[in-house]
């Protein structure tokens, strides 16, 4: 198992930059790529399929200018296609991926082969995100050709499996690429998913925690200041299950470990601020608040996230833990080759 073809060659780590909604965007897409990671975004992060298309042009021209200006081949970038039935933009945007020939759709919500024939048509691959075997089975009967498994404690709509279970589940009837997720912050963390048997890595929460993420600043600030405790994984919030964090819930008047409306004394006290250092720009609930954009997700993973560096320093940083994690794996390994 590997990479696709168009991965050979462009990637400085096996990694994918996830598209997460209202955080992810061109700046984001772009410094990934040319830092040898492969970026995304959701379509749905602009508002009309007609302001999505000028982002993708933004990513294509700036993406081709690096190339002629330093000769330099950068990651494929990728795009993310809510293909259930209740996204009313889904063929709009699919017709624009396939005008402008988006080298990667990740779809979510459902694998529709009719989207895999469509991209496969322009010469693009697809992946689909999967959070239980069952969804991984339909993906890839439809032909996809990647599966990107969202485990357990992954910011967003994470799934509930170990990755040791998912990966091998996967690898039982799938031959096609592999990607995991769920809680991957480090270097070290890239270099475990393909021990596991995945081909690649899937990082989300790292990067809201970037200078060109569209992540607010207090947003980022409360990933600095959590740990995996902090995080709640709840449907209450948009319907399906997904993971918060608890001082945002507790910041928009919902109890922190549930997701439910507090009563109105535990309101009183999300008022004050009590129990939550988190500045006085975050001492009261917003009105309003609404998943993503006030309630923001995380991944359990970010009890390792402590800063906010540029794009370009973080892979810096993700690079040299990669390779350090491999040399002592293979020094690990060589303990105990031919003891048996």
């Amino acid at each position: 198992m590997s990479l696709p073809a168009l991965f050979q060659g462009r990637l400085t780590l096996p990694l994918i930059c996830a598209p997460m909604f209202l955080v992810s965007g061109p700046d984001l897409v772009i410094e990934a790529c040319k830092a040898g990671v492969v970026g995304t975004f959701p379509a749905l992060n602009r508002r009309t399929s007609e302001e999505f298309e000028l982002w993708l042009v933004e990513i294509i021209t700036t993406l081709q200018t690096y190339i002629e200006e330093t000769g330099k081949q950068p990651a494929p970038f990728g795009v993310n296609l809510i293909v259930h039935k209740s996204n009313p933009r889904l063929q709009a945007d699919l017709d624009i991926c396939k005008k402008h020939k988006v080298p990667l759709i990740i779809t979510s919500l459902g694998a529709v082969p009719d989207v895999v024939e469509a991209v496969h048509e322009y010469g693009g691959l697809v992946f689909h995100d999967v959070a239980t075997i069952r969804h991984a089975e339909k993906a890839a009967e439809a032909g996809v050709d990647g599966l990107i498994a969202v485990c357990a404690g992954a910011g967003g709509h994470a799934g509930v499996l170990s990755p040791f279970a998912f990966v091998n589940e996967i690898r039982k009837f799938y031959q096609g690429s592999v990607i995991l997720s769920g809680c991957l912050s480090t270097g070290r963390d890239i270099a475990t998913a393909q021990t596991l048997g995945a081909d690649a890595a899937y990082m989300g929460t790292r990067f809201i925690n970037t200078q060109e993420s569209l992540a607010v600043t207090e947003y980022k600030q409360m990933i600095v200041d959590s740990s995996a405790k902090d995080v709640v994984y709840t449907p209450e919030i948009s319907g399906i299950p997904a993971n918060f964090l608890k001082p945002s819930l507790h910041l928009a008047g919902l109890n922190p470990d549930t997701g439910k409306p507090l009563d109105a004394e535990e309101s009183e006290s999300a008022k004050a601020g009590k129990e939550l250092n988190l500045g006085e720009e975050l001492t009261a609930p917003k009105e309003g608040a609404t998943a993503w954009k006030n309630i923001w997700s995380a991944g359990q993973g970010v009890g390792s996230v402590g800063d906010v560096p540029s794009v370009a320093d973080l892979l810096v940083t993700l690079h040299g833990e990669y390779i350090d994690a491999t040399v002592d794996y293979g020094q690990r390994s060589r303990e105990y080759a031919f003891k048996i």
